[in-house]
């Protein structure tokens, strides 16, 4: 078996003591609290702790195997296989940030709130951000620029297509993920599906992905209809079709301009 000993489909049954209920390790999480969760080990050494969510990030600390911690969040970041199978999902614990395929959760899927996130309803603006069109305008853009057909521009290439949107020639971000984790977090509205005109829709797992939303729950995405088109699609779409995780959205902050 390649990926695991204890894949994550068993992570409700296999704890150190042998087979116990989940609520006997982890809290799920309720509004505002932390979810409590154990450190399994493959080797039964200790955890890195790093500063994010990375396998290159700094290791701040350490976590001794068998450890309870308290998972304040978790964000999506790099793919590990670890005792619990492979994701990229990574909590935030005391200190920094773990793997979630070494922390006994209870659950195969999140058990916290997304790192950052905000239930707070906002517009877009482009205040702060100097960008050179207005939300309005990169919206008027992204319809008119609606496409069927293939355009080599487009292909594969997400980030490059906002910040065209916004009036830029490129974004300053090598990828849509990259970009993600640049934005201020003043702008960003981490796990909110309530992206208002003009406001980007990240995703996660390995480059990611972003698109611009025209409102009403609907976005304006390449490649999602075919290679090198530029159509309109959901948050679910996107998620069920390409399998990627939603992230979040942010305010039309680009690297290239800061």
């Amino acid at each position: 078996m390649s990926r695991s000993s204890h894949p994550r489909s068993m992570r409700r049954l296999v704890t150190r003591a042998g087979l116990v209920g989940a609520a006997a390790l982890a809290a799920v999480l309720v509004a505002g609290q932390a979810s409590a969760a154990t450190v399994h080990t493959s080797s039964g050494k200790s955890l890195n702790v790093r500063s994010g969510p990375h396998t290159s990030s700094k290791i701040v600390g350490s976590v001794r195997n068998g450890a309870t911690v308290s998972i304040s969040c978790q964000t999506h970041g790099d793919k590990v296989t670890g005792r619990y199978g492979t994701s990229d999902l990574w909590d935030r614990v005391s200190g920094g940030y773990v793997s979630d395929t070494y922390v006994y959760t209870g659950s195969d899927g999140r058990v916290a709130k997304l790192c950052g996130s905000s239930s707070t309803s906002t517009k877009c603006s482009t205040k702060g951000t100097g960008d050179p069109r207005g939300c309005a305008k990169a919206v008027t853009w992204a319809k008119n620029h609606r496409t069927t057909k293939y355009h080599s521009g487009y292909y594969r290439r997400c980030d490059h297509i906002v910040a065209l949107a916004y009036g830029f020639s490129a974004s300053g971000s090598t990828t849509a993920y990259v970009h993600w984790t640049q934005v201020p977090k003043k702008y960003k509205h981490a796990g909110s599906t309530k992206v208002p005109a003009g406001g980007l829709a990240f995703f996660g797992g390995g480059a990611g992905h972003v698109m611009i939303s025209i409102g009403g729950g609907k976005f304006v995405s390449n490649d999602i209809h075919g290679n090198g088109t530029y159509t309109t699609t959901t948050i679910k779409e996107i998620k069920q079709k390409w399998g990627k995780p939603y992230l979040g959205w942010t305010q039309p902050w680009f690297k290239v301009n800061h």
